[in-house]
């Protein structure tokens, strides 16, 4: 396919850019949510929302990019090869489907080169009823002492005492530990924090005005980390509902050849979470038939994402750091989760669009 490497940017302004040139050379209008802060070269941060198809539709497809901020760098190449894409669009619309594309649901965390917003906190585990006592991670108050250590990188006792934890309890665990989400260390990695944030409630205002019209509506939300370098996992981003799941997997499975998991029965390579981002639409839309995935492309093992993303949030909290020191962490953290090469991006672009094709005859079927 032509035209994959040059979706996709290295900064975040550039992404930007690309996306809002993109949308208005498919005659598209862009309602964009500014950001309270800027970015890291001092740029305009902003949640770009672009609607191709008609407001009164009755199905209704979203691909969003940046709920991990970072991971944005995969979902904006994703998104703006899919507003060039014109036998794409011809589907889409032949078939009464509108596509709300959501750029960068955390736009800070997308240029400052963190996966978390600027509250420090982890979008994918914000979406609770903060009314109500929130989950408590055990695990990871146990973890917490090991993996923000006072110096970077971390000293021989604990490469040893962490060495150990896995070696003892196995690296499933550690991964489980960490990510599902926390809500006692606002400092600490994935946080989910103890307020709805920003990126939240724009969120919530998005499906508010795009998606209540709708009564199907499907979502692919774009993330990177975790599995095999290229491969998209297609994980079910629904409710516990086997009905749900049974569309998922129908729409989505390409009958077995691109399987569709989940964090409910252990298929998933992600652990079980709660907070999710895409159950805002249960709130927002709950007249709507939903079915989801969250398409997670892998970058480097999970040992090597996890000290990636405890160097970046050790550099948050030491923003003294020698200047050589963070940006070895930053690009260390890109690493993690944005492979630059071009075959990782033809395998991306081309995973992203059978899946795209597949929502659109889901949606319709």
């Amino acid at each position: 396919m032509s035209g994959v490497t040059d979706a996709f940017s290295g900064t975040y302004a550039e992404a930007r850019g690309k996306f809002l040139e993109a949308a208005t050379a498919a005659g598209l209008q862009v309602d964009s949510h500014l950001h309270p802060e800027t970015g890291r070269e001092g740029e305009v941060l902003a949640m770009d929302v672009v609607r191709d198809g008609p407001v009164d539709a009755r199905s209704l497809l979203i691909l969003s990019s940046a709920c991990h901020g970072v991971e944005g760098y995969c979902g904006s190449g994703v998104q703006v090869f899919a507003l060039r894409d014109a036998e794409w669009r011809a589907k889409a619309r032949a078939q009464g489907v509108a596509v709300l594309y959501v750029h960068a649901l955390n736009p800070y965390g997308f240029s400052h080169i963190r996966r978390t917003t600027h509250e420090n906190v982890d979008l994918n585990r914000n979406f609770h009823d903060f009314s109500q006592t929130l989950p408590v991670n055990e695990a990871y108050r146990e973890l917490q002492p090991l993996l923000l250590p006072e110096q970077w990188p971390p000293n021989d006792d604990n490469k040893v005492a962490t060495d150990h934890y896995i070696g003892s309890r196995g690296m499933d665990a550690y991964q489980a530990a960490i990510t599902r989400g926390q809500h006692e260390f606002p400092e600490g990695l994935f946080f989910g924090g103890t307020a709805p944030t920003w990126s939240n409630q724009t969120l919530r205002k998005v499906l508010q005005t795009h998606a209540r019209q709708a009564r199907r509506v499907a979502w692919i939300d774009v993330h990177t980390g975790l599995g095999p370098s290229g491969v998209g996992e297609r994980i079910c981003a629904c409710r516990d509902d086997k009905a749900a799941l049974a569309r998922a997997r129908a729409w989505w499975g390409g009958g077995g050849a691109t399987p569709v998991t989940s964090i409910y029965d252990g298929s998933s390579s992600s652990a079980f979470l709660t907070g999710l981002m895409w159950t805002s639409i249960y709130d927002e839309c709950p007249d709507a038939e939903y079915t989801g995935i969250a398409m997670e492309y892998g970058t480097l093992p999970p040992f090597e994402m996890m000290q990636a993303l405890r160097a970046e949030h050790w550099l948050n909290i030491h923003r003294d750091a020698p200047p050589a020191l963070a940006a070895q962490i930053k690009q260390q953290m890109m690493d993690a989760f944005y492979v630059d090469t071009d075959a990782w991006k033809d395998q991306i672009i081309s995973q992203a669009r059978e899946s795209l094709f597949q929502a659109v005859d889901g949606l319709t079927s």
